[in-house]
């Protein structure tokens, strides 16, 4: 998978924008941050998960899912290696970083 996909599957999403954070693109539904893309380097990306989404991603898919580094990671915040990554295995984690922050009336939208 590339940025550019990653991108694009984000900003399918319902209500889905792109900003910057911290010199980095991320996605926004109602301006909370569900996904970003070239962090910690471009070959990534971050879907925010609860911390139970979370492992059951990275002990599914080790090799394109990792936790975030330090307290970051312990909240659920999960890197995505986007070369190990396919558009079936990335689709539904960004799905679920969505739902975690998407206004109520709209979780159903998807």
């Amino acid at each position: 998978m590339t940025a550019d996909q990653f991108r694009k599957l984000a900003l399918s999403l319902p209500e889905t924008s792109e900003q910057s954070h911290m010199g980095h693109p991320d996605f926004r539904v109602h301006g909370k941050i569900f996904a970003t893309l070239g962090y910690p380097d471009e070959g990534w990306g971050m879907v925010k998960l609860s911390r139970g989404q979370q492992r059951r991603w990275v002990e599914g898919e080790p090799k394109i899912f990792q936790p975030v580094k330090g307290e970051w990671g312990r909240r659920g915040n999960t890197n995505v290696l986007l070369k190990a990554a396919t558009k079936e295995k990335i689709e539904p984690a960004l799905e679920a970083a969505w739902r975690n922050v998407a206004p109520n009336a709209r979780k159903h939208a998807t």
